[in-house]
């Protein structure tokens, strides 16, 4: 528990650029039309004017407030409960949606120069959400790096249907971040990461705690768990519980000796 990390975090976590800037392009077009409502005294001429011209623009609406999902329900004027997109059908819904929303104010004063630039800074927002998912995503960097670096060939991603022995899981199919083959075993690896508590821990600790004697009865493999963070503190019993049933559990600290494991069975 004592050689758990903080994080494992490194600057390009926080905003994934490329995600950020094709997700800009596919609306940019769209962007670049609704550009002309931008200083319009009269907003209500201005949407006619480009409903007339262009109206699949305004289909990007709702990502000017923020949301990306345009089926996300609001209550309208008339208190009527409906999706973000039905007001982009007509240009009476994208009035009371420009109004009603505050962009109306934000387009007429200025506040917004280039749309293009807005969203790009919306996206950036947004992708803040997907951090949760990137730590994990850095945590199997950085065990492919140990990989690569003592020449241990790996595969990721590995699906439990490739082998019929596995069938002992059940109906359902497991993807494995990692599988490494050495000539007496094939070790399944999980690869995670948790800077802060939560119930995943304990559903994560439970879940391979039952797998794990599962797949280590099937000759010549092995379950792998190799885990880090000081998240693990909020679920230090459930870790426990797992740790001494699970054979393989590692954090980076001792990975290297998984890694000496490894290569006296190449």
């Amino acid at each position: 528990m004592s050689q758990l990390k903080d994080t494992n975090t490194n600057l390009g976590f926080f905003c994934d650029f490329e995600k950020i800037q094709r997700n800009v392009e596919a609306v940019e077009v769209k962007l670049n039309l609704l550009n002309y409502l931008i200083g319009k005294d009269d907003m209500q001429s201005a949407v006619t004017t480009l409903w007339n011209t262009q109206k699949d623009c305004f289909d990007v609406l709702n990502i000017l407030i923020a949301v990306r999902d345009s089926k996300t329900k609001t209550v309208d004027r008339k208190e009527q409960i409906k999706p973000l997109y039905s007001f982009f059908e007509t240009p009476e819904g994208v009035i009371e949606y420009i109004q009603d929303t505050g962009l109306e104010k934000i387009f007429k004063e200025r506040n917004v120069k280039n749309l293009v630039d807005y969203v790009f800074g919306v996206e950036a927002g947004l992708d803040t959400n997907a951090r949760k998912n990137r730590s994990g995503t850095i945590m199997e960097s950085t065990v492919a790096h140990f990989f690569d670096t003592n020449h241990i060939n790996y595969e990721k991603q590995v699906s439990s249907s490739r082998y019929e022995q596995l069938n002992v899981l059940g109906e359902d199919t497991k993807v494995f971040d990692f599988l490494v083959e050495t000539k007496q075993n094939k070790y399944l690896i999980e690869v995670n990461f948790y800077s802060g508590g939560g119930s995943k821990l304990n559903e994560v600790a439970r879940s391979y705690k039952e797998l794990s004697p599962v797949i280590n009865q099937v000759p010549g493999f092995e379950f792998v768990w190799i885990t880090d963070g000081k998240g693990w503190h909020s679920a230090k019993n459930k870790l426990e519980d797992a740790y001494y049933i699970i054979k393989n559990v590692y954090n980076l600290t001792t990975l290297n000796q998984f890694i000496e494991k490894l290569k006296g069975e190449l």
